[in-house]
């Protein structure tokens, strides 16, 4: 795993800007740099590495095909490396055994679209084709590796890093307000659009080619998650539970297998979680010796999963090391946040997720994780209500529920930041089963009026549609499945992943999103994923092979830290106070100081937390750290 970068048509000094691109993404690849510089000065390319496979020089980027045709940028590991190479090697003979030269060998044989459909892995990458004169940017299928593109002071550029774009000579692209509701609401602003005008992230699925002459872009999709769905749902597993939790295991059995080449230490995050627990569980099936693990823990019951995560990896026979943190560790990564994500992000397990990368990175470069779990196997407790909810409030006619919601979500309390409160979106929302997971989420958050109005604009916010019709899977929970894995996902976890294990130079992977995984999760019935009171049925039918059920079967704590208890202290409260001024607000001339004023003190003086408190202080301590 790396970070890349590039200049296409860049006046001014070329060489100078792309190292200190370079230079803004050292933690992405500490191992290694380089510059590549066309001959013309249109194209410049820059690289930081993270040696993972061939530590040699021979895999160094950038990297330039054996034709000397194309030049390739890359961040990311494809999986199948060594199956492609056997192929193409009764044409090209190999300088490396890196992944890289499989790839670029990949492209230039059968084309991007091809080659993209034969691949599996994560990436990001930009490729410079000099006789067509054109370099293609791509994203991985799900989105796991970043890819930034813009326009800045007439040239085009691109980084893996949103603050390699920020450090450019004469960077003056000012902030994107459209996209502040959709922040203030989420926590994260989702693909295609970045906190800067001008400047864009590439979504997954689809690859951008650029002309070089004339800076025209063509964006095609090459890989659509709606579409799996869809086929899956019309097209279902037809064999029986049993059959379909050994096909599981198979699938994420051989994803593991794959994930688990590297030429250096790798390890595993665990949790107390089902998800964690079986990646881990079949790490060690495969292992030679014991698989590594990790995890952090808390001096508070209501956080710590760490006792019950040692337990399943003594009983695994894991080589486990563990770290409690206290609340020192954890406040003293706040200052860190705005140069590790490079745009406001405020998703507070942002804070344990990066001290379990340091610790972590101490003792392994790669660490495996159970992302997906929730999303692909319907295991978020929210899925519970939904068909519940939905069939008793749809009776109600929706111009009723639309004018109740609001009053609604007022009346039932404080906290707006849970599970507590999912039936008032249901409340907005026109149709569910045959409907719309975008109409969900649109109006998830229009329930508050305070939240409409923290940032100061004149336009509504652009959602990031996602365009499902109506009748579209014909199953809620499906439904609601791929609403998030099109979009909290990709634009919150795996974010949330990759910038923080990215901080302390630590890849990340995650079987769970392998192509096959995914269209087997979103090819079967709801009856194998979940019941009333159990998600993620067939996941847990698996790992009970391993670990025994009565280990697993205890309530979810989360990895979560009590934030809104810390923020009443004494040292984080002055530090809160001190980016919420209200004349430091209105002088920013972006947030209405008194809105937030409003928020703050129903918090300090009446006890009402709204996880929008955190977004606003990430958003300012970003503000300030960037103006």
């Amino acid at each position: 795993m790396c970070g890349i970068a590039g200049l296409l048509k860049f006046k001014g000094d070329l060489r100078g800007n792309i190292q200190k691109m370079n230079e803004r993404m050292l933690h992405r690849g500490p191992d290694d740099g380089g510059i590549y510089i066309s001959e013309d000065c249109q194209v410049a390319l820059g690289h930081r590495r993270l040696s993972i496979v061939d530590l040699s020089k021979n895999g160094a980027q950038p990297f330039v095909s054996a034709s000397g045709r194309n030049v390739m940028v890359y961040n990311g590991e494809i999986y199948n490396a060594a199956e492609l190479k056997k192929d193409l090697e009764k044409e090209i003979s190999f300088r490396s055994s890196s992944d890289t030269e499989v790839l670029v060998e990949a492209i230039e044989k059968y084309g991007i679209d091809v080659a993209l459909d034969k691949i599996k892995g994560m990436f990001g990458f930009a490729i410079y084709d000099k006789e067509k004169r054109t370099v293609t940017l791509a994203r991985d299928r799900i989105g796991e590796k970043p890819l930034y593109y813009g326009i800045v002071n007439g040239a085009f550029v691109f980084a893996s890093d949103i603050g390699c774009i920020r450090v450019l000579d004469g960077f003056d692209n000012g902030i994107n307000t459209d996209v502040l509701d959709i922040y203030f609401e989420d926590g994260y602003i989702p693909s295609p659009y970045s906190i800067y005008n001008d400047i864009y992230k590439l979504e997954p699925g689809k690859y951008l080619t650029v002309n070089v002459d004339s800076l025209e872009t063509v964006q095609t999709t090459y890989y659509s998650l709606k579409d799996v769905a869809y086929r899956g749902q019309h097209d279902r597993f037809k064999g029986s539970f049993e059959e379909a939790s050994l096909e599981l295991e198979r699938l994420l059995t051989e994803s593991i297998k794959g994930q688990m080449v590297a030429d250096v230490p790798l390890g595993a995050f665990l949790s107390a979680g089902i998800d964690s627990s079986t990646i881990v569980s079949l790490m060690q099936k495969i292992a030679p010796g014991k698989v590594r693990t990790f995890t952090i823990g808390m001096n508070d019951d209501r956080y710590n999963e760490a006792v019950y995560a040692k337990e399943i990896a003594r009983h695994l026979g894991t080589d486990h090391t563990e770290l409690y943190i206290t609340e020192d560790d954890a406040k003293a990564v706040i200052p860190k946040l705005p140069f590790m994500f490079g745009e406001p992000f405020a998703d507070s397990s942002q804070i344990p997720t990066y001290l379990v990368s340091k610790m972590t990175r101490d003792h392994v470069t790669v660490s495996l994780s159970g992302d997906g779990g929730d999303e692909l196997f319907c295991g978020y407790n929210s899925y519970r209500s939904v068909s519940r909810v939905w069939n008793k409030i749809s009776k109600i006619p929706y111009p009723i529920r639309k004018a109740i919601s609001s009053a609604q979500l007022l009346s039932i309390g404080s906290d707006i930041t849970g599970d507590p409160r999912k039936e008032v979106k249901y409340l907005k929302a026109k149709y569910m089963g045959a409907g719309s997971p975008y109409e969900l989420h649109k109006f998830e958050h229009e329930t508050d009026p305070l939240i409409k109005k923290i940032a100061i604009k004149d336009g509504a916010a652009r959602y990031k549609c996602m365009d499902i019709p109506k009748d579209f899977l014909g199953e809620v929970n499906h439904e609601a499945m791929l609403m998030d894995m099109l979009l909290y996902h990709p634009e919150d976890i795996l974010v949330k992943v990759d910038r923080t294990a990215m901080a302390v130079s630590l890849e990340t992977r995650v079987p769970m999103l392998d192509k096959d995984v995914v269209d087997f999760a979103f090819s079967l019935p709801i009856n194998y994923l979940r019941d009333d009171k159990t998600g993620k049925k067939i996941l847990r039918d698996v790992l009970y092979r391993y670990v025994p059920r009565e280990m697993m079967e205890r309530p979810k704590k989360g990895f979560s830290i009590p934030i809104s208890k810390w923020l009443l202290d004494s040292d984080l409260r002055q530090w809160a106070e001190g980016l919420l001024d209200r004349d430091k607000i209105r002088q920013q001339g972006i947030l209405d100081a008194d809105v937030v004023h409003k928020i703050w003190t129903d918090f300090t003086t009446r006890g009402i937390y709204r996880v929008q408190i955190w977004y606003i202080l990430m958003f300012q301590q970003w503000y300030e750290e960037e103006f």
